[in-house]
């Protein structure tokens, strides 16, 4: 990890609360107690729920995200959001210039869309953002460049539509900010209820509990939105002015 000044921000906190700057806390920590009967019932109910509960969150999904323009696409297969996002990238023009640019996670699940051929029929690059020899300058610049950003997620809250990511190497949160349209790509297991089931994930699962709660996390409801200027409401005034959210709701 660069040092971005973190480790001096931390102990003037630690030295605010009295505590001993050379007391260094491991994730684990950030995770203490006990679990409670109710997280575990949630976390059973998320490892238990069925395949039409799922598809009753998804409904959920797409209800709350009309009121927020929140596109959301379910696809049956890898292949269909390939296709869906080739034709929604020969459809949408750039705001300014006329060269497409695409920028993409590097990310199992994009990888697997094969995009890079699937854009090459249509002349237009992707660049995505680990690659070899590249530097975060490199990497900015591109974003800026691109007017379509394509990204995964790791959870999406059903009840308010609001997509989850974690920002780690590679995944890049100004992909998700910069370009005029963002493309979130998921699977259906990665729809929870609300905000109560993505807590007790985040704290009690297993598989999160390793990751921890070090990286950001970038909470996304629809597209950036403002209705400063005599109520009205502008979409895309401090980021993407549209969202598609692409669910595949087929099993691997």
């Amino acid at each position: 990890m660069r040092d971005s000044g973190q480790e001096p921000f931390i102990n003037t906190v630690k030295k605010a609360l009295g505590k001993s700057q050379a007391a260094s806390g491991s994730q684990a920590d950030l995770f203490g107690g006990d679990m409670s009967a109710e997280s575990r019932a949630i976390l059973e109910r998320i490892q238990n729920r069925s395949a039409v509960e799922r598809k009753r969150l998804l409904d959920t999904l797409i209800k709350a995200a009309g009121p927020i323009n929140l596109k959301v696409i379910p696809c049956d297969g890898i292949n269909t959001v390939t296709d869906a996002i080739a034709a929604l990238v020969r459809a949408k023009d750039p705001e300014w210039g006329e060269q497409k640019r695409v920028v993409a996670w590097a990310h199992p699940l994009i990888e697997r869309l094969s995009l890079p051929a699937a854009l090459a029929e249509q002349n237009v690059g992707l660049f995505v953002t680990e690659s070899k020899n590249t530097t975060e300058k490199d990497i900015r610049q591109q974003v800026v460049d691109a007017y379509i950003g394509v990204t995964s997620a790791d959870f999406c809250m059903a009840d308010t539509a609001t997509v989850v990511m974690r920002a780690r190497p590679g995944h890049a949160r100004i992909v998700s900010l910069v370009p005029a349209i963002h493309i979130a790509v998921i699977k259906l297991d990665q729809i929870v209820a609300d905000l109560k089931e993505l807590y007790a994930l985040l704290k009690w699962d297993p598989h999160e509990r390793l990751q921890g709660l070090s990286n950001c996390l970038t909470f996304i409801s629809g597209p950036s939105k403002t209705a400063d200027i005599e109520a009205t409401m502008v979409h895309g005034a401090h980021g993407p002015r549209e969202v598609h959210l692409f669910v595949i709701t087929a099993h691997d």
